[in-house]
């Protein structure tokens, strides 16, 4: 039995009921995903021209860590058709041994604190602009670490469509073989007939033809999902 590639379950012990899947979505992760690692250094850059007196400069980098926010939640929790956490790899990333969401959500409510500060001109902002640059490493380091996550998901993905497809194309073989005995079984039945037989035999030649066919377009799908 084939595993399904458009459904990538989680082990059974912890309940996940399966997620249909695309290599589109797969992109659409992955984008999403690598787009983190962008705003979250715009926000940092942007709140460091903030501190500066940058005209500006707060503003974008609250639009900006809004987006960041927003792509983190939709990752974690599904929008729009994108599917959220669904494997137990994802999980263990953002809620096991990488502590994704935790560290992410911190950057956020520092960012959140820093702009804060920095707009007030409270005494704190120096210190805290300081302590969101020196996070932006750490931070990076563990999108980089979900971002190859969803890349590796997605590689696990195409391998379980290109078996599923080969063992498909296998058994529309095997049926099309069948096909082609039963055709060569009904034009021996046809030329015993004779005369009354000769508009099976032709139906029979036709069914023959066909399985023919089908034999070489399964034999061209088989060599393209090989050489995928």
């Amino acid at each position: 039995m084939v595993e399904d590639a458009s459904t990538l379950e989680r082990p059974r012990d912890d309940g996940f009921a399966g997620v249909k899947l695309s290599g589109d979505v797969f992109g659409a992760l992955i984008n999403l995903s690598g787009r983190r690692r962008f705003t979250s250094q715009r926000v940092v850059l942007y709140a460091v021209l903030a501190s500066m007196g940058h005209e500006g400069a707060a503003g974008t980098a609250r639009e900006t860590l809004a987006q960041f926010r927003e792509a983190h939640l939709t990752l974690v929790e599904g929008k729009g058709g994108l599917p959220g956490v669904f494997c137990a790899q994802l999980r263990d990333a953002y809620f096991g041994v990488l502590q994704g969401d935790r560290v992410i959500r911190d950057f956020i409510a520092l960012a959140e604190a820093t702009l804060d500060a920095i707009v007030g001109e409270g005494r704190g902002a120096p210190a805290l602009l300081d302590e969101l640059v020196r996070s932006a490493t750490a931070l990076l380091s563990v999108l980089n670490g979900l971002t190859l996550v969803y890349e590796e998901q997605s590689k696990r993905h195409a391998q379980l469509q290109k078996r599923q497809l080969q063992v498909m194309m296998g058994d529309i073989k095997t049926i099309a073989k069948q096909a082609r005995m039963v055709a060569f079984n009904a034009q021996i039945v046809a030329a015993r007939a004779g005369q009354a037989g000769k508009e099976f035999s032709v139906v029979a030649s036709s069914m023959t033809l066909i399985t023919g066919e089908i034999d070489d377009l399964v034999h061209e799908a088989l060599n393209g999902a090989l050489a995928a």
